[in-house]
């Protein structure tokens, strides 16, 4: 195959194209996302249970929910919320079991289920996690509420009508209703209640039809069309008629109002009241076609939309993946014209050029695999291509080397090409399949984080794969023209001064140090020893410290506000005020030191009755949300700019929870996420309040809360001894309180693209006091008014706003961050389990604490990485003993894995960085280029004892021989990663750790191949462990050395 590559006049530049082409033009199919697409793992039973509190949520609707469920195999993890008015119970399944059975066993289980209360909703089960949050396009103009919500469902209904965007959704506003609010007064005097002018209301207000005339010449429907959509025409409803004709009408006896159900349920954006279209996508859609669409929807409504409307675009998350993009493609010319200067200074230009064109070739393959397979281009897929981009002309360089080599010898140009290819196969085969080993192992990663990070690996073999194709089959021709080209030519006198500069290095400096090295063998193997377990020791002992995952940085701050319950919407207000004041010092102070002068602060949405964090709803919580400055343009990182508006906000009083985050938690959950389980929540509360003062005492530890709050204050009402003689039960009474307190709705209606509910209730003036609620008149079934204190007991109480269930045990959770210039994760953690929990289970017996999010997820991933590792080095192992036929000389070859760690331990050191997941991968990725260059080193020495050389003469010679492919392999990866390793924007920080281990590891690696290899096979040799060379005959398909 080779051969015929390399002779056929066409076949070579065929294949070429046809990569080239087939990746030009799957590219614009390959979807952009921030993240790539993952199995679907969690499932959603919700249940609506109007007016109930948390504790009923809990026994009615939870714990019904997990006995349903108990039964269903392959549950990792069953969590219910219950709080008030609803229970959401969220199931997650085992990592790798078959989703859709999953659904559809929980949904069999939960529809079988006719236990839970009548006034309680049905289940709604729902698979999670299936679209995507795009941006935000936020809409104000000079109009009433009404008015800009209409507008704003226009626009929904316009966007939808795009191929393109397919999820939008109107947020600002809560339910439509008309509102009648009828005074206890006035419902004495007539001898009402609420339930009687609802069902007053819904006989009257209707639209029905009401049957067909079948005349003699056509067909004539009768509708009896009397429903009233406004609340002029509700004014005219009569609901109260006497004998002598005299009618009561809904307009005397109430008050009729068009408006929002909650006041507190609204968006100010920039200062003004504001609609919002959420636009997301699906898993199958592009992000950036998504937001590409958005913006020339934009464009055009302009044109004709009201005076004074403005439009502009919030949260918009496309904005990482873009900048992720313009990293790959930027990164990518600067590591290709890198390595082609670099080819260039061993090479003549056509040669280097050849070789430097396995990038593109490489890369647009790759590029057609993965729209054929369904992948991404996202934040996983992209650090992949990244890293590639130092890795993928290495086969490259070790054949067009050997080719060189042999042109040098006096071989004829096809000749050279053909057995220069041949030769080094088996060593760059079986180096491909050790990579295939180290990387593959990495593709089974477990946890929330890998299940993201397996792509890496997965994209980053495809690469090497297709470079592997192209370095065989279309190289070698390439090489063979180039050769042609330049034969009988001298090279001129620049390049002769470095061949010879390179020859010097070569047969003097080298030479000296490794006849040394081999001399003093046993005491550089023990220095190298020494360094290797002074490395390990920096993570060990906590100097060079661990975090999970760094932090990928964002243009969209927020700030979360939890206020206690029963907190005013004015005092909400006023805390909101504060922190947005905070953010615009924040912006001037910074603002002089962005490009051109440019604001840091591009919009500020508040959204009230929203915080993710609280769990809860209410007119005292609210999300300030801040659009920044592009992370690629400003010269400050998110932590700086998070941590000066916490400070300049300070502790604003009454303040329960105050929190100042990016808007969504990475893959490797919150830095601080403790659960404590038990079954009673004062105890659970009271073991919270311990445990929150413990991890505030550590420095650096910021915006930590728990989920177990008081709910707002209670009165519980009992029936007195007797009530019932007056016909009365529990049921009759709750029911007509519910119904006056929490309203009662007669009818919904529909008017355009709105939907209304008509909403009757007492007027809020009478039932704002104990007072009034004692003298709330309940009517008997025989017609009497009676006072609500004569016929039930009222009793105070409170209770807790939400109790949340793990795996069917009330549950507390701790959340927090950490700044992870002043503290570690990981030693906190540590800290905590060894000397704080033993106490607390002694003080709170029956309780259990459990470590989640960055603790419990970077343990999980680094485990299965572990493991995957050793049974890629097992792989690695087996073939390596069947090339080398012998089980020890592998065991010499796989010494320089650990070994590579040296340099990524003191690059980070160096650079300043935590270990972290990339870098693992990193020096996972490290492991496969160390191997490579190993395997041929150990080819090379046995080739020379082949020839006849004792073993350390053969030790020296091969290392000779091998550096000048070995110091290009290694220069061209490093100088590939080079532009990544010193980007300074803020985009690249989460791909440097990875780059830090590959580029200083690589550094280290290359001298322990060089040097220290050769000095330790003779060490083998001195105790019999290397394999015996007996005759030439053995060096069948061997490489063979090129003078």
């Amino acid at each position: 195959m080779i051969r015929y590559f390399a002779v056929h006049p066409t076949a070579a530049n065929l294949l070429m194209a046809a990569f080239l082409i087939i990746g030009i033009i799957a590219a614009p199919t390959v979807k952009r996302e921030t993240f790539p697409d993952i199995p679907a793992r969690h499932v959603e039973v919700a249940v609506i249970y109007p007016g109930a509190t948390s504790e009923e949520v809990e026994e009615a609707i939870c714990q019904r929910i997990e006995d349903a469920i108990e039964s269903i195999k392959n549950i990792e993890e069953i969590s219910c919320e219950a709080k008030e008015n609803r229970g959401t119970a969220k199931v997650k399944m085992t990592e790798g079991k078959d989703f859709d059975d999953f659904l559809n066993d929980i949904k069999t289980e939960v529809d079988a289920v006719d236990t839970f209360p009548d006034a309680a909703e049905d289940p709604v089960v729902r698979k999670l996690g299936q679209i995507d949050f795009v941006a935000s396009l936020a809409l104000t103009g000079p109009m009433s509420p009404t008015d800009l919500k209409a507008y704003a469902e226009l626009l929904k209904d316009e966007m939808l009508e795009s191929e393109t965007i397919s999820q939008v959704k109107v947020t600002g506003f809560s339910d439509h209703q008309i509102r009648i609010e009828i005074p206890a007064q006035t419902l004495r005097q007539y001898g009402l209640s609420v339930s009687d002018i609802a069902a007053t209301i819904a006989n009257q207000s209707i639209d029905l039809p009401a049957g067909t005339i079948e005349t003699s010449d056509r067909n004539v429907l009768i509708r009896f069309s009397d429903q009233r959509r406004n609340p002029k025409e509700f004014n005219d409803l009569v609901v109260v008629s006497a004998t002598s004709g005299a009618e009561i009408r809904l307009g005397d006896i109430s008050k009729i109002t068009d408006l929002f159900e909650l006041a507190e349920e609204k968006i100010i954006f920039n200062g003004k009241r504001a609609a919002v279209l959420e636009v997301s996508k699906t898993k199958a859609e592009d992000t950036l076609n998504v937001i590409g669409a958005v913006k020339e929807f934009i464009a055009t409504k302009k044109q004709s939309a009201p005076p004074g409307v403005v439009f502009e675009i919030t949260r918009d998350v496309s904005s990482i993946v873009q900048d992720r993009l313009n990293l790959l493609t930027r990164n990518g010319f600067q590591g290709l014209l890198l390595v082609f200067l670099t080819l260039w200074l061993f090479f003549n230009f056509r040669f280097s050029f050849w070789v430097a064109m396995g990038f593109p070739v490489s890369f647009m393959g790759t590029i057609a695999v993965m729209a054929f397979a369904g992948f991404s281009f996202d934040m996983i897929t992209m650090v992949g291509l990244l890293i590639a981009i130092g890795l993928l002309v290495d086969d490259a360089i070790v054949i067009a080397e050997n080719i060189a080599a042999h042109v040098r010898k006096g071989s004829a140009p096809l000749k050279a090409a053909v057995d220069g290819a041949r030769q080094v196969a088996p060593g760059v085969l079986s180096s491909y399949l050790t990579t295939i080993c180290v990387f593959g192992s990495l593709v089974f990663i477990k946890g929330d984080i890998g299940a993201i990070l397996k792509f890496m690996p997965i994209i980053l073999l495809v690469t090497l794969s297709v470079s592997l194709v192209e370095a065989f089959l279309i190289l070698p021709h390439h090489i063979m023209k180039s050769t042609e080209h330049n034969l009988g030519k001298q090279p001129k006198p620049f390049r002769r001064k470095l061949e010879a500069g390179n020859d010097w290095l070569r047969d003097i400096f080298l030479a000296r140090v490794i006849t040394w090295t081999i001399e003093w063998r046993y005491f550089a193997f023990g220095l190298t020893l020494m360094i290797f377990l002074l490395s390990i020791s920096m993570p060990a002992s906590g100097i060079l410290k661990f975090r999970a995952f760094p932090d990928i940085e964002g243009n969209v701050a927020v700030a979360r506000i939890l206020l206690p319950q029963g907190t005013p919407l004015s005092r909400t207000t006023d805390i909101v005020s504060r922190i947005t004041e905070a953010m615009g010092k924040v912006n001037d102070e910074m603002a002089k030191d962005q490009p051109s002068g440019q604001a840091l602060v591009r919009n500020i949405n508040i959204r009230f009755n929203k915080n993710i964090d609280a769990y809860e709803a209410g007119p005292h919580i609210a999300t300030v949300t801040v659009d920044l400055l592009d992370s690629e343009k400003r010269t400050v990182d998110m932590d700086t700019i998070l941590n000066r508006w916490r400070e300049l906000v300070g502790n604003p009083a009454d303040v329960i929870s105050l929190k100042f985050t990016e808007p969504t938690v990475g893959p490797a959950g919150r830095a601080i996420d403790i659960r404590i389980k038990g079954e009673d929540l004062n105890v659970l509360k009271s073991a919270s309040i311990e445990l929150l003062a413990w991890l505030n005492a550590y420095k650096g530890v910021i915006d930590l809360s728990d989920d177990l709050r008081p709910g707002k204050p209670e009165i519980r009402l009992r029936l007195k001894v007797g009530a019932t003689v007056l016909g009365l039960t529990a049921q009759t009474i709750a029911s007509q309180m519910r119904s006056a307190f929490f309203g009662k709705t007669a009818s919904e209606i529909q008017v355009g693209s709105e939907s209304y509910e008509i909403d009757v209730r007492l007027a809020d003036e009478d039932k704002n006091s104990l007072t009034d609620l004692e003298y709330f008149t309940v009517t008997s079934p025989s017609g009497d008014q009676i006072p609500l204190g004569a016929v039930a007991k009222l009793e105070s109480g409170r209770g807790f706003a939400r109790i949340n269930r793990v795996d069917r045990r009330r549950t507390v959770t701790i959340q927090g961050q950490v700044d992870t210039d002043k503290a570690n994760v990981a030693e906190l953690t540590s800290d905590t389990i060894k000397n704080y929990l033993p106490g607390l289970y002694e003080r709170y017996p029956g309780i259990t604490v459990d470590f989640h999010g960055e603790v419990n997820e970077g343990a999980k991933t680094r485990g299965s990485i572990g493991k995957g590792f050793v049974i890629g080095l097992i792989g690695v192992f087996m073939l390596l003993s069947f090339l080398f036929r012998s089980y020890v000389e592998p065991i010499l070859v796989m010494i320089t894995i650990p070994m590579g760690i040296i340099g990524v331990i003191w690059g980070h050191m160096l650079m300043g960085l935590d270990l972290s997941m990339p870098s693992i991968l990193g020096f996972a990725s490290l492991a496969g280029v160390v191997v490579n260059n190993a395997i041929l080193m150990v080819e090379f020495i046995k080739i020379q004892r082949r020839a006849g050389d004792s073993v350390v003469e053969a030790a020296k010679h091969a290392s000779r021989m091998r550096f000048r492919a070995i110091l290009l392999t290694s220069t061209t990866t490093i100088v590939g990663l080079l532009p990544l390793l010193t980007e300074t924007s803020l985009q690249a920080q989460v791909l440097i750790p990875l780059v830090t281990s590959l580029s200083f590891g690589l550094l280290t690696s290359t001298l322990l191949v060089l040097i220290m290899l050769p000095a330790m096979y003779t060490i083998f040799d001195d105790f019999g462990w290397t394999a015996k060379i007996e005759s030439e005959e053995e060096v069948a398909g061997a490489i063979q050395p090129a003078k």
